[in-house]
């Protein structure tokens, strides 16, 4: 299993997935990683699976970490970059 390494990553992100990773739920942990290396690989192709909100820093987008449809990945475009990691159950 790899870790991220946290280049693309905010630091509430590096936390999320640092807490992730301590909690043994490696199935998960694992998942989320591939959800959030897709985004960075292939941000274009991502993004059309994705939903967009409006926050104050600009539209973010939303991904589902397959296999766990309650865990998101929150992301920008700009560079890409992974902002956030948390359930949020649809």
């Amino acid at each position: 299993m790899t870790e991220p390494t946290g280049a693309g990553y905010s630091a509430i992100a590096d936390q999320q997935l640092d807490e992730l990773l301590a909690s043994g739920e490696a199935g998960l942990y694992a998942a989320t990683v591939e959800a959030c290396e897709l985004i960075l690989d292939r941000p274009g192709d991502v993004r059309l699976r994705s939903a967009a909100i409006q926050t104050p820093h600009g539209i973010r987008f939303r991904t589902s970490v397959s296999g766990f449809p309650d865990t998101k990945v929150f992301w920008s475009s700009e560079g890409p970059r992974i902002e956030a990691v948390f359930s949020y159950p649809t």
